[in-house]
């Protein structure tokens, strides 16, 4: 706890903008504390902030004015002995990286329940994740809405990398939407970390984890790249990856194996070919987070760009890239079950041409 205190004090130091401010929360200062659902290693409750994050400065007053009666996001760490690492570097991670950097989402700071003794994240409450909003909106999404989106998290992860930290756990469950800010943000650094920092475990959402990482090497900025090409192609699609997968087996032998997503009819060629690049078997041919960004800024800039006529041809072109409705939750965050150590990586695949092979196999 006291290392909590001198990042928050840190971070206090380093804030050059009120809204950015991190504090220690007075858990009395949390009122209409309800649970909502269970993460990873954590418990997620909504509550409403009673004196709220510092706003901006008043000039008359002189002093820092609050955003007062905010609705907050507490994500509190379990009791379990396993998980406590986590949940330390995760509040590292964010008191650190959502103090610099506005494209992840924020965190206000740290309280303690008094009756339990159980420290919380106190973040920012978003309105949507990117895997919900697919399902519910991905028949009315252009391509000028589906680059915005992903313009957005390269961007993110961008800055990310910057900080010398690496996410681990890119899936479209961490992804955030602000309706109020019209901006897609990245969440849950629960394994962001430093670049060198050890990671002898498997953890995330199987069907976006690396082949390389599967197989035991540790997670690299290139991991993280891999991960966001799985997103792209889900953006594009509308599903997630390997749907109709049930096996734990089944996903790992079609990542190494070298299958991937088959891009669906109709996805830009630039946008098509960057993905192949993100995704390719060796990390050392992905491009790195800037060269991703720079070239999705590109595009996205084309496709923002476009004009009026254009962009009433791709509204018409919707109905033939409907998906249908049978959007389901990929596999969910979990450590995997057994080794795949002395497994060896293939070469890039389209999951149609390879299926069958790999099929008649087994």
């Amino acid at each position: 706890m006291h290392y909590l205190s001198l990042r928050i004090a840190k971070c206090q130091l380093e804030t050059t903008r009120p809204n950015v401010i991190v504090e220690w929360i007075p858990h009395s200062n949390l009122e209409n504390i309800k649970y909502l659902t269970k993460g990873g290693f954590s418990e997620i409750y909504i509550a409403r902030w009673i004196d709220g994050t510092y706003n901006e400065w008043d000039s008359e007053k002189k002093q820092l004015t609050r955003f007062e009666n905010l609705q907050v996001i507490l994500k509190k760490l379990e009791n379990v002995e396993s998980a406590n690492q986590s949940w330390f570097e995760e509040a590292k991670s964010h008191l650190t990286i959502s103090n610099r950097r506005a494209e992840v989402v924020r965190c206000f700071g740290l309280t303690q329940n008094p009756s339990n003794g159980n420290y919380m994240l106190v973040m920012i409450k978003m309105d949507i994740d990117l895997r919900k909003y697919l399902q519910q909106k991905h028949n009315q999404l252009t391509w000028k809405a589906r680059m915005k989106i992903i313009d957005e998290i390269t961007l993110a992860l961008y800055y990310i990398h910057l900080e010398k930290a690496i996410h681990r756990d890119l899936h479209s469950g961490n992804i955030l939407y602000s309706q109020l800010n019209d901006y897609w943000y990245i969440s849950d650094l629960g394994f962001c970390g430093p670049a060198d920092k050890s990671s002898t475990s498997i953890y995330g959402n199987l069907p976006y984890i690396a082949p390389e990482v599967i197989v035991g090497r540790e997670y690299t900025f290139a991991s993280d790249i891999y991960s966001i090409a799985i997103l792209m192609w889900e953006i594009s699609s509308g599903q997630p990856p390997f749907i109709n997968y049930e096996h734990e087996n089944d996903i790992v032998m079609n990542i190494i194996n070298g299958i991937r997503p088959k891009i669906v009819p109709g996805t830009p060629l630039e946008y098509k070919n960057l993905i192949k690049e993100c995704w390719d078997a060796d990390p050392l041919k992905r491009p790195d987070a800037y060269a991703l960004m720079k070239k999705m800024e590109k595009i996205n800039l084309d496709y923002q760009n476009m004009s009026d006529e254009l962009f009433k041809s791709e509204m018409d072109n919707l109905e033939i890239n409907k998906v249908e409705k049978n959007y389901m939750n990929s596999n969910s965050n979990k450590k995997l079950s057994k080794s795949f150590k002395k497994l060896q990586i293939n070469s890039n695949n389209d999951e149609k041409e390879k299926t069958q092979k790999y099929v008649d196999s087994r």
